[in-house]
């Protein structure tokens, strides 16, 4: 992996037993970096910027398998800000969407001819309406958590932004105040239950007092409490009303690792770790009551020709069947409207040809490559744009000539829409595509016009999306549009680097110029010292790179080597002051996390009755006061997750002992391949590190995307 003695920091120690840590009370466990803040959004990442959750459950452990303390919990801001904004309009763009769907069966009306498997396949595929719901933290696996989100897509030509969802009255939020307060629940829970809770939420508490669960950071635990206070004895573990609660919180922390439906044996079996007396019965119940659906997923042919192929029961919310749904129909519908091929011979030269050669023949291509093949892409948005095509790049995080996804769907960026609401583009190509989550992804393609062409492209082996679904990895497995393999590796000994681990290889690589450098420490307290050291001193001084190009990423946001502890440190020695406003001053570097999976950087210029001010990237924002502490944190120290789609001249990656359990491939190969020049690695896990990357591979979400593609095209194929 390079030079272990040698480097930018002089005289690292040796290799010893790094004594691990665990997190804090409401800290992130190690690899469970997604941004979950201490707000009402939740680790860009999922959002960056924010706390993740906590470890799973043991069995039968129900309380400590929420992610967050539902007694801490504030009330929700009753102001329009960009995350309410955000929510209001996604709200808008499922209408939308199932409006679209109740004119026409869909976008490509494949299937209508069919009869027998298929036909009964393609039926369960149109089961679904509409519907949302708001999150919960984790308890799955240790994939990253956050909150469901939607990207939002308005539906006028270039409207304004969507107008926020009603603040619940002031007589509401009293009303539930006085019911949480009989029940011996935090009263500053009132605002936050009313919201989710809505219309009525006093009286919804009253008679079904486990509706509680719905409000994000509450635990099953907290929620029994809270019925028994409210019910007295006739609160058992056999309610009905416990039951189904319960369902529904499962479902919502399997989102939040990213599942998008689950086998029915896992929820039968996590219902009955809870003391569900009767999982099944609960489970058909719910079903019956359209509060969960049921898809029986083919899992290979059948045995004989008389008999039916082997399915699994899979069981979803409504919210992300519907956004599986809308998404492989649109998919469908663009490869299908393609207007045919088209002459690019003489675009397709130098960097890209391949990809501009696909292009010009498909309306749908996927393009996969490290970070030196997104060259490709930007050629070939330049090659469309020289044939007079209307041609926009957008990606995840800001980054040249791009404009980013969210921004593009708000309205606030790109070509604007046209009559039908939809982009005024010919071709749209989106960088970083493994960071779409399935509902991202649906008001995405739906808004690509008819006839217009869509690239996706994106690293495969970087950490996944925040919100539920693989989308990305899912279209690339149906195998059901054209895919181009970038040939371009990434350079020199860090691109190097990067790719044997990409294959699960952490190999040792010539680095002359010092371009990766271990620095093993002993504890978590000397990795502190030695990284605060590195972005001060050593990096700048060795290669003339300013500490504020040093980015640092660690596994987590919580312990004595999270991003709290290190930004702590790095403020302290780059940039010390009294935290005049919300902790922070003038010249600090910082994470804003304007509403959920956006993580810009930003820098403070000055505080005032307005708000924080912030300067992200030239662009002035300004953050009112009671939203920063829920958007803003300090930044030169970030995880994994905020990290993706970024990249600087210089990173330090911090692992300390107690991160050892939290790394994988996926996760080591984002952080180290944000480097461009140089990467110094803090080193404290021993053999962990070439463990995660030749064992650790990302656990598998699940979700029916790929099979809803296969059956689609399968449905295409049989048609006459």
């Amino acid at each position: 992996m390079g030079e272990s003695p040698a480097g930018p920091d002089p005289e690292p120690q040796p290799d010893r037993d790094a004594p691990g840590s665990e997190p804090a009370e409401g800290d992130a466990e190690p690899g469970q970096d997604t941004p979950r803040a201490e707000s009402a959004e939740g680790d860009a990442e999922p959002e960056p910027g924010q706390d993740a959750p906590r470890s799973e459950p043991a069995e039968g452990d129900a309380e400590t398998a929420a992610g967050q303390d539902g007694a801490g919990a504030e009330a929700a801001a009753p102001q329009l800000s960009e995350a309410q904004a955000e929510l209001a309009a996604q709200k808008v763009e499922r209408e939308r969407i199932a409006r679209r769907k109740a004119e026409r069966e869909g976008p490509v009306d494949a299937g209508a001819k069919l009869s027998g498997k298929a036909a009964d396949l393609l039926a369960a595929v149109r089961a679904v309406e509409s519907g949302a719901k708001p999150p919960a933290p984790v308890y799955f696996d240790e994939a990253p958590a956050a909150p469901r989100k939607a990207a939002p897509a308005p539906p006028q030509p270039r409207p304004a932004a969507a107008p926020p969802a009603p603040a619940p009255a002031v007589g509401d939020v009293g009303a539930v105040r006085a019911v949480l307060a009989r029940g011996g629940a935090p009263e500053a829970l009132a605002g936050q239950t009313a919201a989710v809770l809505g219309e009525g939420a006093a009286e919804q508490l009253t008679e079904d007092p486990w509706r509680l669960l719905a409000v994000p950071g509450v635990r099953p635990t907290q929620a029994d409490g809270f019925a028994q206070a409210l019910l007295g004895p006739a609160a058992g573990p056999a309610d009905e009303r416990r039951g189904a609660a319960l369902l529904g919180w499962l479902l919502d922390q399997a989102a939040a690792k990213g599942h998008t439906a689950l086998e029915a044996p896992v929820l039968e079996k996590a219902l009955a770790q809870y003391g569900v007396p009767a999982p099944a019965e609960t489970l058909e119940a719910a079903i019956g009551d359209g509060a969960v659906l049921v898809f029986h997923e083919p899992l290979g042919p059948p045995a004989a020709e008389d008999e039916e192929p082997p399915v699994r029961l899979l069981v979803g919310l409504e919210a992300h069947a519907l956004a599986e749904e809308a998404l492989a129909d649109g998919l469908a519908r663009l490869a299908g409207t393609f207007a045919g091929p088209a002459d690019w011979s003489e675009a397709a030269a130098g960097p890209g040809a391949e990809l501009v050669r696909a292009v010009a023949g498909h309306g749908l291509v996927t393009h996969t490559g490290g970070e030196a093949s997104r060259a490709e892409p930007a050629a070939l948005v330049a090659a469309a744009r020289q044939l007079g095509l209307r041609a926009v790049l957008a990606a995840h995080a800001p980054a040249p000539d791009a404009v980013t996804v969210a921004g593009l769907l708000t309205g606030t960026e790109g070509p604007g829409r046209d009559a039908d609401g939809r982009f005024d583009l010919d071709l749209l190509v989106v960088l970083d595509a493994p960071q779409l989550d399935v509902e991202r992804a649906a008001a995405l393609v739906e808004s690509v016009p008819d006839g217009a062409r869509l690239v996706l492209s994106g690293d495969p082996g970087v950490l996944g999306s925040a919100g539920p679904g693989r989308v990305f990895a899912d279209v690339l497995a149906a195998r059901a549009f054209p895919q181009v393999v970038s040939r371009t590796p990434d350079p020199g000994p860090i691109g190097e680097l990067v790719s044997g681990i990409g294959v699960g290889e952490l190999n040792r690589v010539d680095a002359p110029g010092k371009e990766v450098v271990i620095v093993p420490v002993r504890d978590a307290g000397e990795a502190v010292h030695r990284t605060v050291q590195l972005v001060a001193e050593s990096v700048p001084r060795a290669f003339g790179i300013p500490a504020g190009e040093v980015q640092v990423v660690t596994p987590g946001h919580g312990g004595p080597a999270g991003t709290r502890a290190l930004n702590a440190a790095l403020k302290e020695r780059l940039n010390p002051g009294p935290g005049r406003f919300a902790g922070f001053d003038p010249g600090d570097r910082v994470v804003h996390v304007p509403s959920p999976g956006r993580a810009l950087p930003a820098r403070v210029v000055s505080a005032d009755a307005q708000g924080l001010h912030l300067d992200a990237g030239g662009a002035r924002v300004v953050v009112p006061q009671d939203r920063v502490e829920a958007q803003v944190r300090h930044g030169w120290a970030v995880t994994a997750h905020q990290a993706v789609g970024s990249r600087w001249p210089a990173v330090v990656v911090v692992l300390p002992g107690d991160a050892a359990q939290a790394l994988s491939r996926d996760w080591v190969y984002t952080a180290f391949g944000r480097a461009e020049r140089h990467l110094s690695v803090v080193h404290g896990v021993e053999d962990a590190l070439p463990r995660a990357v030749a064992q650790g591979l990302p656990k598998p979400r699940t979700t029916r995307l790929t099979g809803l593609l296969r059956a689609l095209a399968a449905a295409q194929e049989e048609q006459p």
